[in-house]
């Protein structure tokens, strides 16, 4: 279950206080201490292909847009 449908029984619920905080009590996702779902993008917040080397913690798709502005030099 994602995140964003977890939330839609919300409106369901709404009538009904005590099933919705067990609801919510049981099936809220908890919080990630380690994982790829940790290491979010800076920028843009994708979780997956982030690069973390040199501390930059941005997915590969943003890298892609600011390399230049930063640094980095493409060789072919």
């Amino acid at each position: 279950m994602t995140t964003s449908s977890y939330k839609k029984v919300f409106k369901q619920l709404k009538v009904k206080p005590a099933k919705l905080a067990k609801f919510i009590k049981h099936n809220a996702p908890k919080e990630r201490k380690f994982g790829r779902s940790t290491k979010k993008c800076k920028i843009c917040g994708r979780e997956h292909a982030s690069i973390n080397k040199y501390k930059l913690n941005i997915c590969r798709t943003c890298f892609r847009d600011i390399a230049t502005k930063i640094g980095f030099k493409k060789y072919n």
